[in-house]
């Protein structure tokens, strides 16, 4: 179960709440920075390196824009929440030295620091009658919650290890990726980048996290979430972005968003 808020008067913020009880997400990025709060239950966090990290009730875990992850409940359900907004804004409300927050993965267990994020998500999941209060409160509420956690001790910090020379030679390969409406295949993509298949899988995989059809899915899932914000339909959502049919589309939607393309428009 997922219940989702966005609002055109608020574009570079979205956010949900859910109750999960079964491993339900694939590996992916987001374009926004993320902020997720485990209210019950444990869940398994695993970062673009591998590994994986506990988290319980009451933790908080902030995303920087493009870091891969994915997190899926332990034994039980468990109930969490996601803040998803604009990495320019975020930086815009932080405090002296809150920069760290972007250079890397950060997790914090601190119940008010959960709190103070948890308001966030109440005023934004705040009934109709309440929502021009909500909105001109937002920003400074989450100004406080990100002030609050700069000052809390992190439980973990995982710093990025993004390769940018890799990035850049990759380049072309993204690119294709992101703009060709038919699925490329691997030896043209490799031809690009210099290379062979098996060794653009690895060098994709050290670059970003995902293998190039991965990659291509998880692009396409980002730039279908703006679409359906937009208020445009699934069916032209999954021709724009060259989904074989709406079944397909609903299947590679799911896998990375926990909840259908129809839930997530509403």
């Amino acid at each position: 179960m997922a219940e989702f808020w966005h609002s055109t008067e608020l574009p570079h913020l979205e956010s949900r709440r859910s109750c999960q009880d079964a491993a339900c997400y694939r590996p992916h990025s987001h374009d926004r920075f993320s902020i997720g709060l485990v209210d019950t239950g444990t869940t398994a966090f695993t970062g673009p390196a591998g590994g994986s990290v506990p988290l319980a009730a009451g933790d908080v875990i902030l995303i920087p824009a493009g870091h891969v992850h994915a997190c899926n409940p332990g034994r039980g359900r468990w109930e969490y929440q996601m803040i998803h907004a604009d990495q320019r804004w975020i930086a815009s409300l932080l405090p002296e030295g809150g920069e760290i927050l972007l250079g890397g993965i950060t997790v914090v267990r601190d119940r008010g620091v959960h709190r103070r994020f948890d308001a966030v998500n109440d005023l934004l999941f705040a009934g109709p009658g309440e929502q021009q209060a909500a909105t001109a409160d937002v920003e400074a509420t989450l100004r406080r919650a990100l002030n609050e956690c700069m000052a809390a001790t992190p439980l973990h910090r995982l710093p990025s290890a993004t390769d940018i020379e890799l990035l850049d030679r990759l380049g072309p390969v993204l690119d294709r990726l992101h703009e060709d409406a038919s699925n490329p295949a691997l030896t043209e993509l490799a031809e690009a980048a210099g290379m062979d298949r098996y060794q653009l899988i690895r060098a994709m995989r050290r670059a970003t996290g995902l293998t190039p059809v991965a990659w291509r899915h998880n692009d396409r899932v980002i730039t279908a979430r703006t679409m359906l914000r937009e208020g445009r339909s699934l069916a032209e959502t999954a021709q724009a972005l060259g989904f074989a049919d709406q079944s397909h589309f609903h299947r590679v939607f799911r896998a990375h968003v926990a909840a259908t393309p129809g839930a997530y428009r509403r």
